[in-house]
């Protein structure tokens, strides 16, 4: 178990369904890191933007490979989310890779109907926390942090993490709700967005941040290409939780 948890977050200009063009963009912002980071985060769909055209270039394992390749080569889990097909079917899903080449998937619960995404990729059915290095970590994308039921810490879990293609446009519900997820559950809250404009003309301009378990924030970035980085303190979240015990007076029900 890590005491410590040392974050880097990559808020990215993505480059519109070229999975090549963001693979070697990701691979200098990877390469230029320190090498103490336990964790480094990408936006969601970070080799493609947030695309409805996944015929075509949806991930069939190359970008999973180079992330565990990433991963092998920093001694750092890497984390994002791709657009991926499989057995006919697309994904919206969420890959957590380890050093070791281990990886975790989420796919995607909540669908954004307003772009079609509920058309186009089929939905998650279950909640999924990985557990790195002593870290509960809950895997969540984009329009699921306007959902805190799926969310609920009945867990335990000690890091709630969201990778979006947010809007500018809707950026101060980003904003918000990223601390009201580490404040209603008592854990770190990281959330990376992505900068610049998409194949449909829409604009995103980040606002990716990193929050601790009372909402206070540690890290952030605004409206610019940016790399942010955090270290999270599990000595820090125990004494905090253990002194407000707010997660003990929770209503009971279950999600079904």
């Amino acid at each position: 178990m890590s005491q410590k948890l040392n974050i880097a977050a990559i808020q990215a200009d993505l480059k519109w369904e070229n999975p090549e063009a963001n693979r070697l963009y990701f691979d200098d912002k990877i390469n230029a890191l320190e090498s103490d980071i336990d964790l480094i985060v990408l936006p969601e769909m970070f080799s493609t933007g947030f695309s409805m055209k996944p015929q075509h270039i949806a991930d069939e394992g190359e970008m999973l490979s180079w992330m565990q390749s990433k991963a092998a080569t920093t001694n750092s889990a890497i984390a994002g989310s791709l657009m991926v097909t499989e057995n006919g079917l697309f994904f919206n899903r969420f890959y957590f890779v380890e050093p070791n080449g281990t990886f975790h998937t989420y796919n995607k619960r909540h669908r954004f109907t307003l772009a079609g995404e509920h058309h186009i990729y089929e939905r998650g059915d279950k909640q999924v926390i990985v557990n790195f290095k002593g870290w509960n970590i809950l895997l969540q994308v984009c329009y699921d942090l306007r959902f805190p039921v799926f969310s609920r810490n009945t867990s335990n879990y000690d890091v709630v993490l969201y990778v979006a293609n947010w809007p500018k446009k809707r950026i101060f519900a980003w904003d918000t709700l990223l601390k009201a997820r580490a404040i209603e559950n008592m854990c770190y809250c990281i959330g990376v967005n992505r900068v610049g404009l998409d194949g449909n003309n829409y604009e995103h301009n980040g606002y990716s941040g990193i929050y601790d378990s009372l909402g206070a924030t540690l890290a952030f970035a605004k409206e610019e290409e940016k790399t942010i980085f955090a270290t999270l303190s599990k000595a820090h979240l125990s004494e905090t939780r253990n002194h407000l015990n707010f997660l003990a007076d929770q209503d009971a029900f279950e999600l079904k």
